[in-house]
């Protein structure tokens, strides 16, 4: 089993931001995020308890980002050592990987996942890294990369042909094995850098973007950048074959409502913004189920250590109906749905979460920390996806018998 890992960045004050003021309320120690609420700070209050003043959370890795010509700033190089470098590292082994940015609008999950063609962001970065090492000694691959939106909760291919300027939304199933699916969606086999990332940026200029009150490009929808990647080698003569799923999600923002901007912003506003609520219940859900499951195991520790018939009558009641798993609602959103293997599934998940260091945007940025604290309880069960054969009275045949990672 393996918890997700949580990183946290801070991106500069935008021009808006600094036009405002400029007053920063979030600060960084290590893996230490602290953010001030310069409301309460202002109110002469002696009973005011202090949590409300400072917010803490901790997390597996903070990026300084705010000042680009500070000693403390983090550049996308470094957040790609961190983060890139383990997801390339889980795919080699064969495990499925996750990664995904979550924020409010202008927050900088663009500039992270993607980046600028003078700071590439995480999504090249791993393309060039999976091609750079790409065939290990007596081994052969093949890479296979999809690209999609989800605007207004239909799914979009960005990667369609010319012949196809206003497609069919695609429709999403669910295998029994290997979980959800979009049908149709159409894959590209790559073999080298320079390909994928063509691709890529073809599927970015498809992608929907539009002015709002906060943000001038803002991504209207979420974007899902897969990459199956297989190996196939030889074990004792017999084939034998290792697959990863790569997917590389970046999320719409967060924003408010603004009636002065026309309908169709509102609309798509509110479908990014319910989608987003979906996705933090479904990791309030996972979190909840996987601190249960925590506290039934501890539970379970000590009674098999001999701690009476007291204590393991006691052990059975906390795990009955009093200690019900709460329902996961995947199927309230095509986003959650999509993401239900990455979420408490067969992958190993990293999310990134943007937050502005702005007193202007103190209510999205607390709540994008609660939420990044609530996704690190949460405990998923990868396992390596490999196809071995054996010999059968001289037949060969597929054996997908694989265990599960230990714990």
């Amino acid at each position: 089993m393996a918890n997700v890992r949580v990183a946290v960045r801070v991106r500069p004050l935008s021009a808006r931001e600094r036009q405002d003021g400029g007053r920063i309320i979030v600060d960084m120690d290590d893996k230490q995020v602290r953010i001030r609420n310069m409301k309460v700070d202002r109110r002469v209050d002696a009973h005011v308890d202090a949590r409300e003043r400072l917010l803490e959370f901790t997390f597996d890795f903070c990026y300084w980002s705010l000042d680009p010509e500070g000693p403390r700033h983090a550049s996308q190089e470094e957040i790609f050592q961190d983060l890139g470098v383990s997801v390339l590292s889980a795919a080699e082994e064969g495990y499925n990987v996750c990664l995904f940015a979550y924020g409010q609008t202008g927050s900088g999950k663009t500039y992270t996942m993607m980046g600028t063609p003078d700071s590439m962001g995480l999504t090249p970065r791993i393309c060039q890294g999976l091609f750079r090492d790409l065939e290990p000694e007596g081994q052969s691959c093949r890479v296979e990369i999809s690209f999609l939106e989800i605007y207004n909760e239909r799914v979009r291919d960005l990667l369609r042909t010319a012949d196809h300027k206003k497609p069919t939304p695609l429709k999403v199933r669910e295998h029994p094995d290997t979980g959800p699916y979009v049908q149709g969606l159409s894959q590209h086999l790559v073999s080298d850098y320079r390909q994928a990332v063509v691709l890529l940026e073809k599927g970015i200029a498809n992608r929907i973007t539009a002015a709002t009150h906060v943000h001038d490009g803002s991504s209207r929808s979420h974007a899902i950048f897969s990459i199956q990647y297989t190996q196939a080698s030889l074990e004792n003569g017999l084939p034998s074959e290792i697959s990863s799923k790569i997917n590389l999600v970046d999320l719409a923002g967060s924003e408010r409502a603004d009636p002065n901007f026309c309908r169709d912003r509102i609309t798509e506003g509110a479908n990014i913004n319910k989608s987003l609520v979906t996705l933090g219940i479904v990791i309030s859900a996972l979190a909840q189920n996987s601190q249960m499951f925590s506290s039934c195991q501890s539970i379970n520790s000590v009674t098999s250590e001999g701690e009476g018939s007291f204590a393991g009558s006691q052990s059975s009641s906390l795990s009955g109906g009093g200690r019900r798993h709460c329902f996961i609602p995947y199927r309230d959103s095509v986003l959650t749905w999509l993401l239900k293997d990455s979420l408490g599934g067969n992958s190993k998940t990293i999310m990134i979460a943007t937050i502005s260091p702005s007193c202007g945007s103190y209510s999205e940025t607390a709540s994008t920390l609660r939420y990044a604290g609530h996704a690190r309880n949460i405990v998923n069960k990868p396992r390596v996806n490999e196809v071995r054969r054996h010999r059968v009275f001289g037949v060969i045949r597929p054996d997908k018998s694989i265990p599960d990672e230990p714990s």
